[in-house]
């Protein structure tokens, strides 16, 4: 029987499989082997089942969380369930990124953050801004990870192309091109929230 959760599974299946510019409701229903009129008596447009496939994937979020443990382990855990979530459904995460979440699902990661930041003596002002910019790194790095975010990474052919560079303009560019070439994505994501966790660490607490 057709209902919505198959209709939003068949999408996430279709988007995971071709990429998100072959998601029309006519794939879709392709991808069910129904009639493509029949998909509006559960998803009335393409907009609200992108919405459905942001809420499929955020509701597999999974937040183990122990509460004996220090707040820096469970920030940390947090971050990468995110990531987690994001290597289980890569394709879809641009769209998740880019539509809202309805309640209760899009409040989960919310809740754990802010409960995070209590935990660790923050007040409510500053634990929602710990809350978003811990969301926010969990996001923005699996992004780059998923190539999304051209300007921070450049593929090693690109070195012959930081060569022909004024190295008196451009002397630490230059200087570290190999670097600068180098992908070590799970490195880079350690050491990118450590330093997120670090700087939280040395805020005021209430």
């Amino acid at each position: 029987m057709l209902s919505r959760e198959r209709i939003v599974l068949a999408a996430v299946t279709l988007v995971e499989r071709e990429g998100e510019a072959a998601l029309s409701m006519r794939a879709v229903a392709g991808e069910l082997g129904v009639a493509v009129m029949s998909l509006y008596n559960h998803v009335p447009n393409k907009g609200a089942l992108l919405s459905g496939i942001a809420q499929y994937v955020m509701a597999g979020l999974d937040l183990p969380d122990d509460e004996n443990l220090d707040w820096k382990d469970r920030g940390r855990s947090l971050v990468h369930a995110f990531r987690g979530i994001a290597h289980e459904y890569p394709a879809c995460m641009t769209i998740v990124t880019t539509h809202s979440v309805e309640f209760p699902v899009g409040m989960k990661a919310v809740e754990r953050a802010l409960a995070v930041a209590d935990a660790a003596g923050f007040d409510g002002a500053t634990s929602v801004r710990i809350m978003r910019a811990l969301i926010a790194y969990a996001l923005g790095a699996q992004l780059r990870e998923l190539d999304m975010v051209k300007m921070l990474d450049y593929l090693p052919d690109a070195a012959s192309s930081f060569a022909e560079l004024d190295p008196v303009l451009y002397p630490h560019v230059t200087a570290y091109a190999k670097e600068l070439t180098a992908h070590d994505p799970d490195s880079d994501f350690e050491f990118g929230l450590d330093l997120l966790i670090s700087a939280i660490d040395g805020l005021p607490r209430r």
